[in-house]
């Protein structure tokens, strides 16, 4: 990649601080958590600069503290399971502190106290408003901590703060993490941007869901002149529907984007893109987890008071032939409504789908697609599963992300 990696830097004994996605679910009390994930991604990233022998400081933001203190916001518990996380991975004990603030005297003594081989946790970056400000002194106060910037949070790469864009003008180098090279290696080649081994092999496949057009009108745009294929299903997928011509009941619709859509589809066309739309539709009489629901076929008008909200088993199928037949998969959002057992089907046979076809360059990002993969027990047969939401969305719109363009360029 053109920017600078950790691989790219001397650590040893030096103090480094890293910037992490520790923005882990928490117990409604905010003691226990309840998905470690986020720790774990990063653990290669951390476990390479204890080995480097670095004096490891570690920054993140939890949740949405609105700028001062809250103890349901701490980052303390992830102190332990931080602990038992590096033990495992690395096989010995492996000290981590943790300072009550991300910035001031005693978070200044608590790092220049870390040995080489030590990790040392901040507080909660967003207890500080200047972080999400991306206030300059903020961002000082931060690089004063150490002497290497090191970004692995990808997560929080779309976002301009102090933490992720502010510090690179405080330090001699910014580096990309294990973790951050590795979503943007993944992500850029799938957009032809030369990254890594450079162009997404062909047949390129997208498969884009949720519930609007408007959350994926940039990532259509840019993925039109790339893709092979487009599949469009989940609530987005009535909006191209209805601008067809099909009545789509009371499925949901953006009347405001009608002519996006309508264009959209032309687009494709004109530019041999196959673009996919749900041939057959799982409705219900109202959105609950017990509604009654038939399965309707066809081009016709669905019944007035119905609504869509998953795909069906021909839709399931066509989709299936062309993940099956494609050498690069792109997968982002759910084909129904995912959360609701009745209509998670077809979101489940895309991941069984994308899963299967294991001589394809697959990635899968966004929530739900993320969910779907790992509680269908096939997340460790795609090749990559992107940790950055919004990040990963913005970067198949083709937008720069103010995290990752901070960082040093390379310069060989």
């Amino acid at each position: 990649m053109p920017k600078l990696s950790i691989r790219d830097l001397e650590l040893k004994n030096k103090h480094v601080l890293m910037r992490v996605d520790f923005n882990v679910p928490l117990t409604e009390d905010g003691s226990e958590i309840t998905d470690d994930t986020r720790i774990r991604e990063t653990l290669p990233t951390i476990h390479y600069a204890l080995e480097q022998r670095a004096k490891l400081i570690l920054a993140s933001h939890l949740g949405r503290p609105k700028g001062k203190p809250n103890a349901k916001y701490s980052l303390r518990p992830v102190v332990d399971r931080l602990r038992i996380l590096l033990d495992h991975a690395i096989g010995e004990r492996i000290n981590v502190g943790f300072s009550p603030d991300c910035i001031g005297e005693i978070a200044a003594e608590l790092s220049r106290q870390l040995e080489s081989g030590q990790v040392l946790l901040l507080e909660n970056l967003r207890f500080h408003p200047e972080e999400e400000a991306n206030d300059p002194e903020f961002a000082a106060k931060l690089a004063s901590l150490c002497e290497v910037y090191v970004n692995d949070a990808f997560g929080t790469a779309h976002r301009a703060h102090a933490s992720t864009e502010g510090i690179t003008h405080h330090v001699r180098e910014a580096a990309a993490g294990l973790l951050m090279e590795k979503e943007i290696g993944y992500l850029g080649r799938a957009l032809g941007l030369g990254a890594g081994d450079g162009a997404p092999a062909k047949p390129f496949v997208a498969i884009l869901g949720g519930a609007k057009v408007s959350d994926k009108i940039g990532v259509i745009e840019n993925l039109l002149g790339k893709v092979d294929a487009l599949l469009i299903g989940g609530g987005m997928a009535y909006t191209f529907l209805k601008a067809k011509g099909q009545e789509v009941g009371k499925s949901l619709v953006e009347l405001d984007k009608l002519d996006l859509a309508a264009e959209m589809i032309a687009k494709a066309e004109k530019q041999g893109v196959r673009l996919l739309l749900p041939i057959d539709h799982v409705l219900a009489d109202r959105f609950a987890p017990d509604a009654k629901t038939e399965l309707f076929s066809g081009t016709g008008d669905f019944p007035e008071d119905w609504m869509a909200l998953d795909i069906g088993p021909e839709t399931i199928a066509a989709f299936a032939a062309e993940i099956a037949g494609a050498a690069t998969v792109v997968w982002n959002g759910p084909m129904g409504v995912f959360e609701l057992p009745a209509f998670a089907a077809g979101t489940t046979a895309v991941a069984e789908a994308v899963a299967a076809n294991q001589g394809a360059t697959t990635v899968v990002g966004g929530g739900d697609s993320v969910a779907a993969v790992q509680q269908t027990g096939v997340a460790a047969m795609i090749s990559h599963i992107s940790t950055g939401g919004g990040a990963s969305l913005e970067f198949l719109e083709g937008k720069k992300l103010p995290g990752v363009e901070a960082l040093t360029e390379k310069t060989a």
